[in-house]
This record gives C-alpha cells, sequence and structure tokens, in this order.
C-alpha cells in the first residue's frame, strides 16, 4: 500500500471524529426515548465557543471543556422541554439548532479567522510503528484515540451492564422500567446531557483539530443533521453508527480525490452530492420497510441473522413524555 493511499485512509479517520463522537453522543442521547434535534446548532456553537476559549485562555483544555458544556447546556434545555413543560422534542430542538447558529455567527464575529491554539498531534509509541495499521490508525491527535474508547465504551455500556441494560429500558418499555424502581425522567436528564457533552467535543474537535479557528460560515454548518441521519443509518448501534461515519467520510474523501484526479470529468455538484444521497436512499428503505422485504429474500436460515444485523427499528418510546404519577 503505497503512501498517498494510507495518507488518504488515515485523513479519514481523523476526519470522520466530530462525527463519530456527536453521532455517538446521539445515539446515547436516543437510546433513552429523548430526540436532540439541536445537533447542528450545537455542533456551531460549542466549535466557536471551544475556538473562543482556548484563544483567550491559551488552552486547548479549557476550550473543549467550555465546548462540552455548551453541548451538555443546549442539551439540557432539549430535556427540559420535553420533560419538565411537556413541550414537543422535535420542535424545541429544531428552534435551537436555528437559534445556536445564529447566535454563534453574531458572538464569534471578533475571532473569525484568527490564529489560535490547536491539539497538539500525538503519534502512539509503538503503536503508531505498526506497518499499515500504525500509520491509519495511530498517528493522530487524542480525540481520535478517545473516539476509539468511547466506541467500545459505549457498546460495553449498553450492552453489557445493568445500567446499560437500564438506559435502554428507559428507550423501550419506561413504564417497566419504572416499575422495576427505575427513575425514568432522572436517566433522560443524564443521559441527555452526557451525550449533548459529546456533541460538544465534536464542536471542539472540529475548531481545535480538524478545521482549526472559526470563520463564517462555520465549516461543520450542516454535519449535524448528518449525524442525526448517521444515527438512523446505524440502528441507533454504536457499532453501525460508527461504520456509517466512516462511510460518509470516506465518501467525501473519495468526492475530494476525484476532484482533484484532471483526468476524471466528473461535476463537482455531484460528487459533493454522493454522501448526501447516500443517507437519503437509506432514510427510504428504513422508513418504507425496504430493508426488511430485501432480508425476505435471502435464505431462511440466513434471515434471522441479517434482520438482527440489520435491524434499523428505533427506540419504542423515542420522542414519547413519561408521567411517574
Amino acid at each position: 500500500m503505497n503512501d498517498q493511499t494510507l495518507n488518504i485512509l488515515s485523513s479519514i479517520i481523523a476526519n470522520a471524529t466530530p462525527l463519530v463522537i456527536a453521532s455517538i453522543g446521539e445515539t446515547i442521547t436516543e437510546r433513552v426515548g429523548v430526540t436532540n434535534l439541536s445537533l447542528d446548532g450545537s455542533l456551531v456553537l460549542s466549535a466557536m465557543t471551544g475556538f473562543v476559549a482556548a484563544y483567550v485562555s491559551g488552552s486547548v483544555e479549557v476550550g473543549i471543556a467550555a465546548a462540552m458544556l455548551v453541548g451538555a447546556l443546549i442539551a439540557l434545555i432539549v430535556a427540559i422541554g420535553g420533560i419538565a413543560l411537556r413541550c414537543d422534542q422535535v420542535a424545541v430542538g429544531f428552534i435551537l439548532t436555528l437559534l445556536c447558529a445564529d447566535l454563534a455567527q453574531f458572538l464569534g464575529q471578533e475571532y473569525t479567522r484568527k490564529p489560535g491554539p490547536t491539539i497538539p498531534y500525538w503519534p502512539l509509541p509503538v503503536l503508531s510503528e505498526i506497518p499499515v495499521v500504525g500509520k491509519i490508525l495511530f498517528t493522530h491527535d487524542a480525540l481520535v484515540y478517545f473516539s476509539f474508547l468511547l466506541i467500545i465504551g459505549t457498546w460495553f455500556w449498553m450492552f453489557y451492564t445493568r445500567a446499560g441494560l437500564a438506559q435502554r429500558a428507559v428507550g423501550e418499555r419506561p413504564e417497566a422500567a419504572f416499575a422495576r424502581g427505575v427513575d425514568v425522567n432522572r436517566l433522560r436528564y443524564i443521559y441527555t446531557m452526557i451525550g449533548g457533552s459529546l456533541v460538544g467535543l465534536a464542536g471542539a474537535a472540529y475548531s481545535l483539530g480538524i478545521k482549526p479557528g472559526w470563520q463564517t460560515p462555520p465549516v461543520m454548518l450542516g454535519d449535524g443533521w448528518i449525524a442525526l441521519a448517521i444515527v438512523i443509518f446505524g440502528g441507533w448501534h454504536p457499532f453501525r453508527v460508527v461504520f456509517g461515519a466512516y462511510l460518509f467520510a470516506a465518501l467525501r474523501a473519495l468526492s475530494n480525490v476525484i476532484q482533484g484526479n484532471p483526468n476524471i470529468d466528473v461535476s463537482p455538484v455531484l460528487l459533493n452530492m454522493m454522501p448526501w444521497m447516500l443517507m437519503i436512499l437509506t432514510l427510504l428503505a428504513v422508513s418504507s420497510g425496504g430493508i426488511e422485504r430485501l432480508v425476505k429474500l435471502l435464505p431462511r436460515r440466513m434471515q434471522r441473522s441479517t434482520r438482527n444485523l440489520l435491524r434499523s427499528d428505533p427506540p419504542a418510546a423515542l420522542g414519547t413524555r413519561f408521567k411517574s404519577d
């Protein structure tokens, strides 16, 4: 494998990291039955806050903490609106995503295109020297390595711990979880804020890592909607969600490579549409039952395992309210 190919694969891993973190954060939130539709605005406002805090303080750590706090607070507003005030979660999230995006561009005017601190490059000793794999996976910054741990940790937490079982129960059958002594709304607040803080971290990953600095319009504008689509694409399962994030980043990279090749005459507009078209086709397949019909075409002995692999049903209580009285 030549150096150019290795560099492309390495850049895919790096560029997918914010999407991975944001998508896992939204998966954590939606698994308890809360829909946080504010992702796009939250990403933008967190990215601006993270960069400004790092710029003013001179500390990347302060910037990351500020971005995570902003993401958690936005998610808390969604949770309060849906749980305490009994408002429609989709409406609250949609309003917040518009408000936060505009607020970020207004508040960040003075810091546009200013150089600031960035997350340092940190190749891992020994691991980065492994042929092929080391170059692709272990020559990045700390947030990339954190995303690897986040993927595995989220999967293990959800499916192999009692707390993860309670989390999934709250999103599937909150009445049954409550009957077993689980404080449904308390868990919804907690996991919504955890998911929101991860979205904030994803925003910081853009402005302090992938695309250092702040500019208008923000480079990450629109990626929150992509993260929401990736969660559906991945069927609310951490591994499949991550696969969707890396696939989207790979399609973006492929588009850039093709555009940079003078021997290939393809419209840049068409190339830039490829990742979006994949998401749209996937959402149509999920909503129309197309995946289930495809599974039925397989031999009977393969249907059950394939259905489990491609299962894309949302948590049964997603977006619903729960009353304990």
